[in-house]
């Protein structure tokens, strides 16, 4: 089932997110150890002001427990979100300045994750598809994200799943694809069929 967020699926959600995150997750953790991340995750995911908040975050749940979850928000607000993150990380390092992911004009899925023994499933999936349905029914037009060059399974996913590119970003040291979905071409898809 998948269902909103709460505060208190903060211990289950930051392990998956830091399986998202990859690199990016070393980063935050200024470890070469991904899992060191793993408190300031569960931190922010427990506020609601920013874009890792349990506010902004769908879970997918079974018999296990919870084993995925997706992210995102609307790009317009990726700064002000981003603030509470870059304070924190400024503490280490005053000039820590990442480049934008996202913009105004999409519903932006920031991460979405399953777990290692879960994958495989179709789970993914289901959470890629109810997040872009909650953005589509919150009114959204496009829903965005990046996938890094890196990784051609998740960009064929997402091409299987009706996104395409629309140019390329920069981030956190690695070169993404930056994709869309537009809601207008669902309708008329759909009206097709």
């Amino acid at each position: 089932m998948i269902r909103a967020a709460t505060p208190a699926d903060a211990t289950a959600v930051a392990p998956l997110m830091i399986l998202a995150m990859g690199h990016i997750a070393g980063i935050f953790a200024n470890s070469e150890n991904y899992e060191d991340a793993i408190p300031f995750f569960e931190m922010f995911f427990k506020m609601e002001n920013n874009q890792y908040s349990y506010v902004n975050t769908l879970v997918y749940e079974n018999e296990d427990g919870i084993i995925g979850s997706v992210t995102g928000y609307d790009g317009e607000f990726l700064r002000e979100l981003r603030q509470p993150i870059l304070d924190e990380l400024r503490k280490q390092d005053p000039d820590f300045i990442p480049n934008d992911e996202t913009e105004a004009g999409e519903y932006y899925l920031d991460c979405v994750n399953v777990k290692e023994n879960q994958q495989g499933k179709g789970i993914g999936k289901k959470l890629i598809n109810a997040f872009c349905d909650l953005g589509f029914g919150l009114g959204y037009k496009r829903i965005g994200l990046i996938v890094d060059m890196d990784n051609p399974d998740a960009r064929k996913l997402y091409t299987n799943l009706g996104f395409y590119e629309v140019g390329t970003r920069y981030f956190m040291g690695h070169q993404y694809f930056h994709m869309v979905k537009d809601y207008d071409k669902i309708v008329v898809n759909d009206s097709a069929k």
